[in-house]
């Protein structure tokens, strides 16, 4: 059964260069830092993904489902701050308290969150209080992985074990979805760069939406979802993305992964009786 509200979220990230040669005493021209950075990761842990604490968050992206239909939104550093985009985010926690979903948010999306909102000197209880100010929140926080108020997707699929954890794209592909439409992470600081905002949303934007479609094949598999709810939330998603333009190469490219399983094919009937008469 659909829990409303419901959020599903995801963030990207930049690596934060000022923070970053902060912590590592580093006086080096702003172009030559990056690299720096990237060779002491390497050093430290054999990889380049930074520490999560220097993160900058350059976009958070959500799908808001409630009783009254479906929002997509997104907040982004084409006109925001990140500690704007931080404060607008979290300001939904204290109106609304909704069923947080994601991949990879509790080890990823949520603790970047959370040092991002203490460098910038931000308060959160409603997504980071465990009980000492909502009794009830001792029993169901957004942090405890076996909690139901966020549930990531990532991390339930694999049955809490890091050997079982999968890639957002390759989990898509799998089950007939859109996955990242050829597009990666690594394209994040290219679109910043050439402030391509459009482009970074959408990016973001499908990330979110992929997970969502996961989501509700994780309700249909638990029996929390019947076939046929099931059935009309895809076709009420994809009513909603013929409204929204920027997702116009999501659905175009939904419609061709779903023919590759036979369950996804009932998605796009008209596709499935036009490629059949072809």
């Amino acid at each position: 059964m659909m829990r409303f509200p419901t959020l599903v979220f995801d963030i990207e990230t930049l690596t934060d260069l000022k923070a970053g040669a902060h912590l590592y005493h580093l006086d080096l021209p702003e172009a030559d830092l990056e690299q720096a950075l990237i060779k002491l990761r390497r050093q430290e842990s054999g990889m380049d993904f930074q520490r999560l604490a220097l993160h900058e968050i350059v976009c958070i992206s959500g799908l808001w489902i409630d009783e009254q239909g479906f929002k997509l939104f997104s907040f982004s550093q084409e006109n925001l701050s990140e500690k704007e985009i931080l404060t607008k985010f979290l300001s939904i926690f204290d109106k609304r308290h909704p069923t947080l979903v994601s991949w990879n948010g509790s080890q990823f999306d949520l603790p970047v969150i959370l040092f991002r909102a203490m460098y910038h000197g931000l308060s959160a209880p409603s997504l980071f209080d465990q009980g000492e100010l909502d009794q009830q929140k001792r029993y169901n926080n957004y942090q405890n992985r076996y909690h139901h108020r966020h549930i990531d997707l990532m991390d339930v699929m694999a049955m809490f074990n890091g050997r079982n954890f999968q890639k957002l794209d390759d989990v898509a592909c799998v089950l007939g979805l859109p996955g990242k439409r050829g597009e990666s992470g690594y394209h994040v600081p290219e679109y910043v760069r050439q402030a391509e905002w459009l482009k970074l949303t959408s990016y973001c934007e499908g990330d979110v939406l992929n997970t969502w479609l996961i989501y509700l094949r994780w309700l249909l598999l638990k029996g929390q979802m019947s076939l046929d709810d099931h059935y009309h939330w895809i076709q009420t998603t994809i009513g909603y993305l013929h409204q929204q333009p920027q997702q116009n190469e999501f659905l175009s490219v939904w419609q061709k992964t779903a023919q590759h399983t036979t369950f996804t094919s009932q998605y796009f009937p008209c596709t499935s009786q036009e490629e059949g008469s072809s």
